[in-house]
C-alpha cells in the first residue's frame, strides 16, 4: 500500500487542503457539545443568564454587594456601573458597555452567593450570620456599615475562607440564582432573556453544523477527485506495463487476473483512498481534540474513555488477525471466477456443440461457491464488529451518566456538562470506530495494492538494450536465423534446436511440418514475442536484441494464426498499422486480400462496424481482413502464421498471386499446413520436433526430404505434385 501512496506525490497540495479542511471540521464538530451544554446549563437551568456579571441591578442590592467587597473591588464595581433610571422609586444601575465581564463575574460571585445564602437563613441555609461572630437577630448589613475598615477587612477574610469550602460550581449557580431573583425584583422579563438566549445559541449551532457539513462535502469532493486521478494513473501504468509484456509475463499472470487487477483491484484501492483521506486523517484530529475538550470539561472521567478505546482496539486487532488471510484468498478466488467465466463465454459454441453446458455450469458453480463461502465468513466475522462497538458505546454512556450523576449530586458538575462529556466521548469513540471500519476495507485494499504493484514492478523479460543499434539500410528486409534454439520458461527441453536459414528480400520463405514441430514458435521469435535462448536472429544484418523493439516491429507485417479484429469500422481495422494511409490504399489492400467481394456487400462497405472480437464476420473473412491490414502497413517483412488456413483453394491461390505484386522486393515468411500454399515458395524449411530436416524448393524436397514427401503425398496426388 505504501508503494501506491508514492503515486499521490502530484496531489500533495490537495492533501494539504484536505488536512486543513479536516482540522476546520474537527474544530467545528468539537464546538457543538459546548453549545449543547450552554443550552442546558445556561438556557434551561439558568434562564439564559450566563454569569454573575449582572446587566441591571437595584440600588439596594448594589449597596449590599459593595458591603462584601474590599475597597479595590468596590472601586472597580463603582467605575463599571452607572445609575440610569428608576424602578418603583428605586435607582437602577447598568453595567457599562465594553466592561470585562469575566472580571466583573469573578468579583461578584462570592458576594452574590453570600447574600443569597443569608436570605435563605431561615430555610436551613449553609451560611448563617453567626458564622461571622455576629449576634443572631442583628442585621449583618448594618453591622458591616458600622464597622471600622480593619474590622471590615477581618470579616471579609472570614467570608472568603468560608466560601472556599464550597465547590466553584455551587458558587456560580448561586450567583446566577441571585441575578435571576434580582432581575425579577426590578421588573426585567427573565422569560424573554431565556428565549433570546436559546434562539441565539440555537442559530449559532445551526451555523456551525452547516459549516461543518459544507467542510465535509469539500473534503469528500477533493478526496474523490484525487482518488479518481490516482486510479487513472494506476490503470495507465498497469495497462502500459501489460502492453509491454511478452508471452512469458502474460502466461505468468493470466488474462483474467490482469483484467481483475486493472479493474476490481484498482477500484478497491480508489475506494480506500477516499476513506483514508476522509477518515484516517480526521479520526486522530477529532480523537485528540475530543480528549482535550473532555479533560477540560471534567478530568475525573477520562479513565472511562481510556477503557473504551482499549476495548475497541482489542476488538479491531482480533478481527483484523482473523480476516486478513481471508481477504488474500478472496482476490485469488475472484481471479478464478473471472477465469472460468471468461473461458465459458469465449468457448460457448464448443460447449454447446458438445452439449457440455451442465459440466460448465458445475465448474462455474464450484468457483462461485468457493468465493461465496469465503465472503460469507468474512462478512459474518465483520458483522460482529458493529454490535460489539455499539455495546461498548452504550456501556460507556451508562458509565458516564452514573459518574456524572454523582458529580451533579455533589455539585461538581452540571447536567449540561454531562451531556457535553458524553458527546465528546462519543466523538472519540466514533473516531476509533471509523478507523475500525477501515480495518474491514484496508486488508482487502492492501492485497489489491500488492497485486497492482506486482504487475507494475514486474521486470519485462523482453526489453531494449542499453545501447541501441541502427538497421543496415543496404540489407533492408533480410532475415537470418543463426543456430537459433528456444526453450519455454520452466521447460526441461528445447522446442526449437539449432535452426539456421536466411530469408532474403524478394523471396518467399515457407515453413511446414507436423503439428507441434515448432513452426509458429519459430515465427514468434522474429518480432520478439519470445527471445531466443540460444543463437541469434538478425534483421537487416543487426541482432534483433540490439535494436529498438518498436522499430523492429514497425518493419514487420504480422498476420497471426487466429485473425484478430478490433471494435470499429473495417477501414479503422485496416489502418491499424498505419493511420496515415489513404482510403484508396485501404481498398487496394482489401482487393489483394480478396476481401473486397464480401466487404462491398456489407452495409457501409469499408465503414461497416466490426463487433467485439469480429463476432459479426466469419473466420475466413476475419483472416482476409487481417491479411489486408498487414498489406496496408507496407512493411519490409511479411509474416503469415498459417494465415491462409481458413481460405478455400481458389481464394488462397488468387490471394497469393495478387500478393506477389506488392511483395516483389519484400521478405515473405509463410507458415502453412497446406502444400498448395507453399509449393511455389523460393525456399521451404521443413521442421520436425524442433529441428530442421530439410531446406530447399518444392521439387528439391520431394527428392531429398522424406518427411516433406510424406506430408505432400498426404494432401496431393503425384500428378498434382509433379504439375506443381
Amino acid at each position: 500500500m505504501l508503494k501506491i501512496f508514492s503515486y499521490l506525490k502530484s496531489s500533495f497540495f490537495s492533501i494539504i487542503i484536505i488536512i486543513a479542511l479536516l482540522i476546520g471540521q474537527a474544530v467545528l464538530d468539537l464546538t457543538l457539545p459546548d453549545y449543547t451544554s450552554k443550552i442546558v446549563n445556561v438556557g434551561v437551568q439558568q434562564a439564559g443568564i450566563e454569569d454573575a456579571a449582572i446587566e441591571k441591578i437595584g440600588e439596594t442590592s448594589f449597596q449590599q454587594i459593595l458591603l462584601f467587597l474590599n475597597q479595590k473591588d468596590q472601586k472597580y464595581i463603582n467605575e463599571n456601573y452607572q445609575k440610569k433610571d428608576t424602578y418603583k422609586g428605586e435607582s437602577i444601575y447598568y453595567l457599562k458597555k465594553g466592561t470585562n465581564r469575566d472580571k466583573i463575574s469573578n468579583i461578584l460571585d462570592d458576594p452574590m452567593t453570600l447574600i443569597l445564602f443569608l436570605s435563605q437563613e431561615q430555610s436551613n441555609s449553609q451560611i448563617k450570620t453567626s458564622d461571622f461572630h455576629i449576634p443572631e437577630g442583628m442585621d449583618i448589613y448594618q453591622v458591616l456599615q458600622m464597622m471600622s475598615p480593619e474590622e471590615h477587612d477581618e470579616i471579609l477574610k472570614q467570608i472568603k475562607s468560608k466560601m472556599k469550602e464550597y465547590p466553584d460550581m455551587i458558587i456560580e449557580q448561586a450567583a446566577v440564582s441571585f441575578v435571576k431573583t434580582e432581575y425579577q425584583r426590578i421588573g426585567v422579563d427573565v422569560d424573554k432573556i431565556q428565549t433570546n438566549y436559546i434562539i441565539r445559541v440555537g442559530f449559532i449551532m445551526l451555523a456551525i453544523a452547516l459549516a461543518a457539513m459544507f467542510d465535509g462535502i469539500l473534503v469528500v469532493f477533493i478526496g474523490s477527485r484525487m482518488a479518481a486521478r490516482l486510479s487513472k494513473t494506476l490503470r495507465k501504468k498497469v495497462f502500459k506495463k501489460v502492453v509491454g509484456f511478452s508471452k512469458n509475463e502474460m502466461k505468468k499472470f493470466g488474462a483474467a487476473s490482469l483484467i481483475t487487477r486493472t479493474t476490481n483491484d484498482i477500484q478497491q484501492v480508489q475506494m480506500v483512498i477516499v476513506f483514508l483521506l476522509r477518515v484516517v486523517f480526521y479520526a486522530p484530529i477529532i480523537g485528540i481534540g475530543g480528549v482535550i475538550k473532555a479533560m477540560h470539561t471534567n478530568s475525573s472521567m477520562t479513565y472511562i474513555i481510556g477503557v473504551a478505546v482499549a476495548a475497541i482496539l482489542g476488538v479491531v486487532i482480533t478481527l483484523f488477525i482473523v480476516a486478513m488471510p481471508k481477504f488474500i484468498r478472496i482476490q485469488k478466488l475472484i481471479d478464478k471466477l473471472n477465469l472460468v467465466t471468461r473461458e465459458i463465454l469465449s468457448g460457448l459454441p464448443v460447449i454447446r456443440a458438445f452439449s457440455n453446458e451442465k459440466h460448465e455450469e458445475e465448474r462455474f458453480e464450484d468457483a462461485n461457491k468457493k468465493l461465496t463461502k469465503v465472503n460469507l465468513f468474512v462478512n459474518r466475522t465483520m458483522s460482529f464488529m458493529m454490535p460489539i462497538m455499539m455495546l461498548i458505546m452504550n456501556f460507556v454512556a451508562l458509565a458516564l451518566v452514573y459518574k456524572g450523576a454523582i458529580g451533579v449530586d455533589n455539585g461538581s458538575m452540571q447536567v449540561g456538562d454531562i451531556m457535553a462529556y458524553i458527546q465528546y466521548t462519543m466523538q472519540i469513540i466514533m473516531a476509533f470506530l471509523m478507523i475500525s471500519m477501515m480495518s474491514i476495507m484496508l486488508p482487502r485494499a492492501n492485497v489489491a495494492a500488492k497485486r497492482i504493484v506486482e504487475v507494475i514492478d514486474t521486470k519485462n523479460t523482453i526489453y531494449n538494450a542499453s545501447k541501441l543499434k541502427e538497421f543496415d539500410s543496404t540489407k533492408r528486409g533480410q532475415v537470418e536465423f543463426k543456430n537459433v534454439s528456444f526453450r519455454y520458461p520452466d521447460a526441461s527441453y528445447d522446442v526449437i534446436t539449432d535452426i539456421s536459414f536466411t530469408a532474403n528480400p524478394g523471396e518467399v520463405t515457407a515453413f511446414i511440418g507436423s503439428t507441434g514441430s515448432g513452426k509458429s514458435t519459430l515465427i514468434n521469435l522474429l518480432p520478439r514475442f519470445y527471445d531466443v535462448t540460444g543463437g541469434e536472429i538478425t534483421v537487416d544484418g543487426v541482432n534483433i536484441k540490439d535494436v529498438d523493439i518498436k522499430e523492429l516491429r514497425e518493419k514487420i507485417g504480422f498476420v497471426p494464426q487466429k485473425g484478430v479484429l478490433f471494435t470499429g469500422t473495417i477501414s479503422e481495422n485496416i489502418k491499424y498499422g498505419n493511420e496515415k494511409i489513404s482510403n484508396q490504399k485501404v481498398k487496394q489492400a482489401l482487393d489483394i486480400a480478396q476481401a473486397s467481394e464480401f466487404v462491398e456487400k456489407l452495409e457501409g462497405q469499408e465503414n461497416y462496424f466490426i463487433a467485439q472480437g469480429g463476432s459479426n464476420v466469419s473466420g475466413g473473412q476475419k483472416q482476409r481482413l487481417s491479411i489486408a491490414r498487414a498489406i496496408a502497413k507496407d512493411p519490409d517483412i511479411y509474416v503469415f502464421d498459417d494465415s491462409f488456413s481458413a481460405l478455400d483453394f481458389k481464394t488462397d491461390a488468387k490471394l497469393r498471386k495478387d500478393l506477389q505484386k506488392v511483395t516483389k522486393n519484400k521478405t515473405v515468411l509463410i507458415v502453412a499446413q497446406r502444400i498448395s500454399t507453399i509449393m511455389n515458395a523460393d525456399k521451404i524449411v521443413v521442421l520436425n520436433e524442433g529441428n530442421v530436416v530439410g531446406i530447399g524448393t518444392h521439387k528439391d524436397l520431394l527428392e531429398s526430404c522424406q518427411i516433406y514427401k510424406e506430408i505432400a503425398l498426404s494432401q496431393l496426388s503425384k500428378e498434382e505434385l509433379n504439375h506443381g
